[in-house]
């Protein structure tokens, strides 16, 4: 098991910034990938960033060039670091934890979520 806790959110104005903050415990030694994912509302769950143990980085596109994940393995902990905030990137984020178990089988577990709110 891996409980995950995200923490950072909060209110902002368009162009501004933000940090946020996913604290890992349990099996996090398992854990492959850790990344970010958001939902707005009235829309379905959408990818934002990822990253590899080996700390390769991914993004989507909408974030690309603005938004930075990164990991301290020390503190079992992932960032991401939202700068040039647009109101479109208002959701609910979500900290997301990939173990792969074997072939394609693998496990995600998820945080509760935590609230970024870009006012124009």
């Amino acid at each position: 098991q891996v409980q995950l806790v995200e923490s950072g959110g909060g209110s902002v104005q368009a162009g501004g910034s933000l940090r946020l903050s996913c604290a890992a415990s349990g099996s996090v030694a398992s854990v492959n990938v850790m990344g970010w994912y958001r939902q707005a509302p009235g829309k379905e769950r959408e990818f934002v960033a990822r990253i590899s143990r080996d700390g390769s980085p991914h993004y989507a596109d909408s974030v690309s060039g603005r938004f930075t994940i990164s990991g301290d393995n020390a503190k079992n902990t992932v960032y991401l670091q939202l700068d040039s905030l647009k109101s479109e990137d208002t959701a609910v984020y979500y900290c997301n934890a990939y173990l792969h178990l074997d072939g394609i089988r693998g496990i995600d577990y998820w945080g509760k979520g935590t609230l970024v709110s870009v006012s124009s």
